[in-house]
């Protein structure tokens, strides 16, 4: 469920902000090309909610890297509002979800913007197969 809702993600970042921004999943050490996006879930969690319906909480932090490094807060910021926008709801797998606790902050000339996508999940149980028939015998002494 994680890696679809990165999917989502990208595809929603990339039809924001077109081809110039590079998108990645996996931590670029080198070689990094600003500007561009890394999205990352921080601590996914999941509760019982009922029976076998369960409660996850995913949160992300997406990342961006400006590409003017001496306006690079201006730019962090504008990205930033544009983020709040088109990252509220995403299509995930045919379903809409809304994403909550949206926010950002600017660290180093780098913009953070965390969002929850939370949501039920139902786990089918596996399938036993049943018995085709049963007999029995029972006799009473007396």
């Amino acid at each position: 469920m994680i890696n679809s809702i990165i999917e989502s993600i990208s595809i929603t970042l990339n039809a924001e902000f077109g081809d110039k921004y590079k998108i990645h999943r996996e931590e670029k050490r080198q070689g990094l090309k600003e500007p561009c996006f890394f999205i990352q879930c921080l601590n996914p969690t999941e509760e019982l909610f009922f029976w076998k319906r369960y409660f996850r909480q995913n949160q992300f932090c997406i990342q961006y890297f400006p590409e003017d490094k001496m306006h690079g807060k201006q730019e962090c910021y504008a990205v930033g509002e544009r983020l709040l926008s088109c990252l509220e709801y995403l299509d995930v797998s045919g379903d809409l979800v809304m994403g909550t606790k949206r926010k950002y902050e600017v660290v180093d000339g780098i913009l953070h913007f965390f969002v929850n996508y939370d949501l039920f999940v139902y786990k089918v149980a596996e399938s036993v197969p049943v018995m085709e028939e049963v007999s029995s015998e029972t006799h009473v002494k007396g």
